[in-house]
C-alpha cells in the first residue's frame, strides 16, 4: 500500500485527542517569534505515527509545529528537544533541513514539549516509484537523494557542537539492544521470529571497519521533501531517530526502497520493478554514487542488513501497538500499521537465513 506524493502534506482539523490551547500557543509564540502577531490557525497533518505534527497559519508565514504525544512513553522516545538541537545545527550549517525557530520544553503551554520551524512547501513520496513522474525527474530526485545523504554524512559533527549527540562504535550492537528492549517493552504477543532475530542479530553484525557520522535514522523518500517543480530535493524532515552512528545504517535503511518485500509496510516498494524504464538507479548503481561522494566503502545489500532494518521498523510499530493499549495514539491508522508487524517479523527472518541463521 501507498500514498500519493499529494496526501503527504493533507491536513485535517486537530481531532478532539490531540487538541490543546490554541490561545495560550499564540500567546507564547507572539513573545518568541519576531513578528507573529494576532491569532493562528491549527491543522493536523495526516499520516505519521511518531510526534504529533501541526501546520501554524500566521501572519509571519506557515510554520509547522511538532510535539511529544501525551502519555506514558518509553524512555528516550519522542526527544523533540533532540530533534530541534540537531536540525538548529544542521540548518547552521547549510544541510537542507527546515529553519527551526523555538523549542518550549514548558509543559504548561500545550501539554507537551514542543517546537516549531518554518513550513516547507515540497513533495513526499510513499512510493519510491513515484508515479506521474518524467524518467529523467525521477532520475535527478534520487540522484539528489544521495547526494543529500552523503552531504549528512560528511558533516564535521564535532565542529557542529554535536560530539556528544550519540556514543561513537559498535553502532548495530547498540540499536539491536535498544529496538530489542523496546521491543520487549512494548510486546503485546508472542511473534517467534521477533524472538529468534533478539537471539541472533548481535552474533551476526559483519565485521568491517566502522565509521561515525550523523546518521537521520529513518531517511527514505516519505522523509525528504522534493521542490514543488524542480526535480531536487530541498528539506530532510522527521529526525527523531537521529544519533550518531556507522553511516552503513542509514545508506542501508533507505535501499531497503529496492529489497523491502511487497506488502510489509505502508511504503511501496521498488521490488520487481522496471528499473531502467523508469529512470531509477539500480542499488549497485545508487551504493556506487554514494562511494563517489563519501569515499566510504560500504556493500548495502547485504542480508545482515535487511534483516537488521526490517527487525527495527517491526520493533518500532511494536511500539505503536504498545502506546494504542495504552491509549496513547498518533494517527488512526495505528491498527493497519499494527497489523504489519508479523509480515515484517517473517521477512526479517527470511533474510537472516539468507545470511546464515538457521
Amino acid at each position: 500500500m501507498s500514498a500519493p506524493a499529494a496526501q503527504i502534506g493533507a491536513t485535517v482539523a486537530v481531532p478532539p485527542g490531540s487538541q490543546f490551547d490554541e490561545d495560550q500557543l499564540a500567546r507564547y509564540l507572539r513573545g518568541t517569534i519576531p513578528g507573529l502577531t494576532g491569532d493562528i490557525g491549527v491543522r493536523q497533518f495526516q499520516g505519521g505515527q511518531s510526534n504529533p505534527t501541526f501546520l501554524l497559519e500566521t501572519n509571519a508565514g506557515k510554520l509547522v509545529l511538532r510535539r511529544k504525544p501525551a502519555g506514558v512513553l518509553l524512555a528516550s522516545a519522542h526527544a523533540v528537544d533532540r530533534e530541534y538541537r540537531i536540525t538548529r545545527a544542521l540548518f547552521d550549517a547549510g544541510l537542507p533541513v527546515p529553519e527551526p525557530l523555538v523549542l518550549c520544553e514548558d509543559t504548561d503551554v500545550i501539554g507537551t514539549m514542543f517546537y516549531v520551524m518554518r513550513h516547507v512547501p515540497g513533495r513526499a513520496f510513499w512510493d519510491p516509484r513515484m508515479p506521474g513522474l518524467s524518467r529523467d525527474d525521477r532520475a535527478a530526485i534520487y540522484d539528489s537523494a544521495n547526494a543529500a545523504l552523503a552531504a549528512l554524512h560528511s558533516v564535521d559533527y564535532e565542529a557542529i557542537g554535536l560530539r556528544d549527540y550519540g556514543k561513537p562504535g559498535n553502532y548495530f550492537a547498540r540499536q539491536i539492544s535498544r529496538w530489542s528492549r523496546q521491543y520487549d517493552a512494548s510486546r503485546t504477543r508472542d511473534i517467534p521470529e521477533m524472538d529468534k532475530l533478539i537471539a541472533w542479530l548481535p552474533g551476526a553484525i559483519p565485521v568491517l571497519p566502522e565509521r561515525t557520522t550523523i546518521i537521520h535514522g529513518d531517511y527514505s523518500f516519505h522523509n525528504l521533501l522534493v521542490h514543488p517543480t524542480e526535480p531536487r530535493v530541498v528539506a530532510v524532515i522527521d529526525w527523531e531517530l537521529s544519533t550518531l552512528g556507522d553511516p552503513l545504517g542509514d545508506l542501508s535503511y533507505h535501499m531497503m526502497e529496492w529489497t523491502r518485500p511487497e506488502g510489509v509496510d505502508v511504503r511501496g516498494t521498488l521490488a520487481g520493478a522496471d528499473l531502467d524504464a523508469l529512470g531509477i538507479p539500480s542499488p549497485a548503481d545508487y551504493a556506487r554514487r554514494y562511494r563517489e561522494r563519501t569515499g566510504f566503502d560500504v556493500d548495502p545489500t547485504h542480508p545482515f542488513y535487511i534483516a537488521f532494518n526490517l527487525f527495527r521498523v517491526a520493533a518500532i510499530l511494536q511500539g505503536i501497538a504498545g502506546r494504542a493499549r495504552e491509549g496513547v495514539q498518533t494517527a488512526a491508522n495505528a491498527g493497519e500499521i499494527i497489523e504489519r508487524i508479523d509480515p515484517l517479523a517473517k521477512a526479517a527472518w527470511r533474510a537472516a537465513e539468507q545470511a546464515g541463521a538457521s
